[in-house]
């Protein structure tokens, strides 16, 4: 009631403010950053990588722009709702206090009773239809001050909302993970629907969603640990240098209809190497790798029968080399590659066993082989090799297999109860003729 609400358009005309400095910025960039690409004495190459990004720049300059003009919207619709809001407080206690009810400063109501005659003291001391009366007429008013005290609280938590996504960057188009949202808006309503669309994971048509993002970057670091003879591990260590990641997945559910998918991007450098060894078997493994990666996949999944696709592609340079050997299986393996590489998987999957292929194809020198067997730790017994040899151009295929013990049983129980519910239903025919 106290707060000085003015301080909402102070600061909207600040942030429009905000834009016309970004606007200028924008023309300046304009002409005498990107104006460079334009002109005769700069072609090649590259001019166009310079250009490619040098738009990034100035379209980051844009969206500054709406999103600064957005802000500002948003606070002056906050201040018109809060405006209003508390002018129907102060009336509604003022109606109170003229209706004879005291309004304390925490909201509280109650009967004023310095303003009771002698007789209306004595009949709220010893009459209690009079008593009831007064009762209801507090517990009425009080009503609607909560209702308003409440109304206002929802509104602040729509703007602290509104507030919250309007800086998000939406666009992974825009040449950035974590820039200015070029599609902001400022209607504070609009942000609110978006939440309970994203809070409804259930849909009217009953496929339930769930999925979730994130974005890292730029970063860099390191870390190293070990030994630790305890528990078999001999070291680890890291370092990396990311330009940024990104990372989306999401499935939709019905019945027994199960869709999934996932994407991941990565640009930057990482080094990693590490060794271990227990009662159980030996790993140990090093890798290196700079330039930019992605990858997307997806499946489809009704009931014991299942589909699945992968594509995925990578700029740069890369080194690996792994070995592990344990009671339940072996994998040894080793990759050296620069330059630019594609391709995908696909397989499926029928009561627990499954068969996969895959297919790459690479632009540089390199060579990769790998071979597996064994049990994994959700008790999956696989096997899948792959071989790939490219002295310019060339490429990588390879075969997966594995059985999973757990849902071929699950599934075969499934098949018998089938069978057995079929059995039943046409011996209850046979009977129902005779």
């Amino acid at each position: 009631m106290t707060t000085d609400l003015s301080a909402l358009t102070t600061a909207a005309k600040r942030w429009d403010g905000m834009a016309k400095e970004f606007h200028k910025q924008e023309i300046a960039y304009k002409r005498d950053v990107c104006g460079i690409t334009l002109g005769s004495g700069w072609s090649g190459l590259s001019a166009d990588v310079a250009s490619g990004r040098f738009n990034v720049t100035l379209k980051q300059f844009q969206a500054a722009q709406v999103e600064a003009k957005a802000v500002a919207s948003l606070l002056r619709e906050a201040h018109t709702d809060f405006t209003n809001i508390r002018k129907k407080l102060e009336s509604t206690r003022a109606d109170a206090v003229k209706a004879g009810m005291a309004v304390s400063e925490g909201g509280v109501v109650s009967c004023d009773t310095t303003k009771l005659g002698e007789g209306e003291r004595t009949a709220l001391h010893h009459d209690p239809d009079y008593q009831q009366s007064v009762g209801k007429a507090i517990a009425s008013w009080q009503a609607e001050i909560d209702r308003l005290v409440k109304e206002m609280c929802h509104t602040d938590s729509e703007v602290e909302n509104a507030l919250t996504r309007v800086v998000i960057d939406s666009d992974v188009s825009d040449g950035t993970l974590n820039g200015f949202n070029g599609h902001a808006h400022g209607d504070i309503k609009t942000y609110e629907d978006e939440a309970k669309r994203e809070a409804a994971q259930t849909k009217p048509d009953g496929w339930k969603s769930e999925g979730k993002t994130e974005t890292s970057g730029p970063d860099a670091g390191w870390s190293a640990k070990g030994p630790d003879w305890g528990s078999g591990k001999l070291g680890e260590a890291e370092a990396h240098a990311d330009l940024g990641s990104a990372s989306a997945e999401g499935s939709l559910t019905r019945g027994p209809w199960k869709l999934d998918g996932k994407a991941e991007a990565y640009a930057g450098a990482k080094g990693s190497v590490d060794g271990s060894f227990s009662k159980d078997g030996i790993d140990g493994s090093a890798s290196v790798f700079a330039g930019g990666e992605g990858s997307a996949e997806g499946g489809v999944n009704v009931g014991p029968v299942g589909v699945s696709g992968k594509a995925e592609g990578m700029v740069g340079g890369k080194a690996d080399a792994n070995l592990g050997v344990s009671k339940d299986g072996l994998h040894v393996g080793g990759e050296a590659f620069a330059g630019a590489k594609g391709g995908g998987e696909f397989g499926a999957d029928v009561g627990g066993v499954s068969a996969g292929f895959t297919a790459e194809g690479w632009a540089g020198p390199g060579a990769e082989a790998n071979f597996d067997y064994g049990k994994n730790a959700q008790g999956v017994w696989e096997w899948k090799t792959s071989v790939g040899l490219s002295p310019a151009l060339g490429g990588e295929v390879g075969f997966d297999f594995s059985v999973d013990p757990k849902k071929v049983a699950h599934t075969a129980g499934d098949l018998a109860d089938a069978v057995g519910h079929g059995v039943s239903s046409f011996g209850q025919a046979i009977s129902s003729v005779f």
